[in-house]
């Protein structure tokens, strides 16, 4: 394989820099205009002809205008004879809607997946994904990364003696369990209904949390609905100190008002897989960089050599 040439779209270009960095090579340019029609067109600003290509785009807010520069650019790159072309997307936010749950509506994360084989993404890199099922929605290879060991490292710090880990809900007591067994931690789960997009309730929490310090660790924190819910059923059992993890630290709509009116969560731990802007960054609040990990990952796709030892295959 030739030269790596590494393109980012507009969504997260800090994280793109910072892994650049990384791999001890520049950022190449891209220039992304806006017709008077209101489409997107794309400009990649440097030859990509043979040479094996990542694009970084996580699809962070406005989702579907980074999508759409993310479709444009892997279509410029391959009709510029790219030899091979990886989509690097840190955040994957069709990855909520991975199954058929009401009559006549679209399994769009299946749906982003075929789109951007279309454009010509030879393979896939991506971290966390919301349901690990969407990663059998693509055609081409995938590397499907998490951050745990990322945010491990972060706790590893302090003294866990009377600390148990807490997963929201029992779909993600999987990945909670596997962070807890790195931290050697017992775990405890909540039991979960959504009734809409930002409406759940928490019927119970599944396990021995009196008297605790709690890790509440949960893949994405949107409008923080479901970890007001669990820290309200926490505080009924009287656990002790609340520090809040999570891997994409997206916090829409009133999640950091929400976040910002709990006196008692010490901490909220979270990665730059998405831009955080600068009003939503509470004085508790400590973003991790997945940089390091993703150039890593970047580099051994690159040379052949094996990805499985940075990452555990979530099943």
């Amino acid at each position: 394989m030739n030269k790596i040439v590494v393109f980012s779209g507009n969504a997260h270009t800090e994280l793109a820099a910072a892994i650049c960095k990384g791999l001890k090579m520049d950022l190449s340019p891209a220039v992304t205009t806006r017709f008077s029609n209101n489409c997107l067109g794309v400009q990649l600003q440097v030859t990509c002809r043979e040479a094996d290509v990542f694009i970084i785009q996580p699809l962070a807010p406005p989702v579907q205008e980074h999508l759409m520069e993310l479709l444009l650019m892997l279509d410029a790159a391959r009709g510029a004879s790219a030899a091979r072309l990886t989509a690097v997307i840190p955040y994957y936010a069709y990855a909520r809607s991975d199954k058929k749950d009401a009559p006549r509506i679209s399994i769009a994360a299946r749906l982003v997946a075929d789109l951007l084989a279309t454009a010509g993404a030879n393979r896939v890199l991506t971290l966390t994904l919301h349901s690990p099922q969407v990663h059998g929605f693509f055609n081409v290879p995938v590397d499907h990364m998490n951050a745990l060991e990322v945010l491990a490292r972060h706790f590893r710090r302090r003294p866990l003696e009377n600390t148990i880990v807490v997963s929201p809900d029992l779909g993600h007591a999987k990945q909670a369990t596997h962070f807890a067994r790195m931290l050697k931690l017992p775990v405890a789960a909540g039991s979960k209904q959504r009734l809409s997009d930002d409406r759940v309730v928490i019927d119970a929490i599944v396990g021995h949390v009196e008297g605790k310090d709690v890790i509440v660790i949960d893949d994405e924190i949107a409008n923080g609905g479901t970890m007001i819910e669990v820290l309200h059923k926490l505080r009924e059992r009287h656990v002790q100190r609340i520090v809040v993890a999570c891997t994409h630290g997206l916090f829409t709509g009133q999640a950091i008002e929400r976040l910002g009116a709990q006196p008692d969560i010490e901490e909220i731990v979270t990665t730059d897989t998405v831009p955080i802007a600068v009003d939503k960054r509470l004085p508790n609040m400590k973003i991790l960089s997945v940089a390091p990990l993703l150039a890593e990952a970047i580099r051994r796709i690159h040379v052949g050599e094996s990805v499985s030892g940075l990452f555990d295959v979530t099943e």
